[in-house]
């Protein structure tokens, strides 16, 4: 039996339901609907955590955050720890990875055989928070309101420049890989978007001028299953 090849496409805080794939009115997200088509969507599919790293860690190595130590963004992925790139790899796999993976600590491939771009966030401890100073912030913090009133178009940020760098630098890598052929391979692209700040060239931004729709979309959104579901099975906790 052949071993297929895998491309996992991440993106960075995009909740379902704000995609066509799930039922949303307005959002266009047409090659995500096409994927859903095609393939199989999950409706009772969840991260072992809402931190970027800690959740990262838990997918590359198969095991709750509580195993790892991974409780916030500063947290240390030791290399002692495997991963389904070391797997593969000892498979017979080539694999790749091209942008973010938040790994904090010396050892920034985790595996992957080769690694095509930087990563977007610090790779040290700059990020370990002072917990005897709670209300303190590290560099620039885009989780408040400050966000929305920063957001509209741009042909250029950080972020987006980030992000034609991941999207260039694994199609170059997929294409090396067909010119090959002598192995499976195993590729991740990781995206920054659409985590904030919410800024975005003219093109996309201007596809949603239709303020009426928007605002009427987020009001008709029903919760989608895994999220009703979830919070039924915690009542009976939350009562005792």
């Amino acid at each position: 039996m052949t071993s297929p090849n895998i491309l996992l496409i991440m993106a960075d805080q995009l909740a379902p339901h704000f995609t066509g794939a799930y039922g949303h009115e307005v959002v266009k997200t047409p090659h995500l609907d096409a994927l859903a088509a095609r393939g199989m969507r999950f409706d009772a599919a969840y991260c072992n955590s809402p931190l970027c790293a800690p959740s990262r860690f838990s997918m590359m190595a198969g095991q709750l955050i509580s195993k790892i130590g991974a409780y916030d963004n500063a947290s240390e992925f030791p290399a002692s720890i495997p991963t389904f790139a070391h797997y593969l790899k000892s498979l017979g796999y080539s694999t790749c990875l091209s942008g973010k993976m938040h790994f904090v600590g010396p050892d920034q491939m985790h595996g992957f055989e080769s690694r095509v771009t930087t990563d977007i966030y610090p790779s040290d401890f700059a990020w370990t928070p002072n917990w005897q100073k709670a209300d303190e912030r590290i560099d620039k913090w885009y989780h408040n309101m400050q966000t929305v009133k920063e957001s509209g178009q741009t042909m250029a940020s950080f972020q987006i420049d980030y992000d034609d760098e991941v999207e260039f630098a694994a199609k170059r890598k997929l294409f090396d890989y067909a010119r090959d052929g002598s192995q499976p391979w195993c590729m991740v692209a990781s995206f920054i978007h659409p985590h904030d700040p919410y800024v975005a060239r003219p093109e996309w931004w201007t596809l949603y001028t239709d303020t009426t729709s928007i605002c009427r979309a987020i009001l008709n959104m029903q919760p989608i299953p895994l999220v009703s579901g979830y919070w039924r099975g915690l009542k009976p906790i939350l009562r005792l």
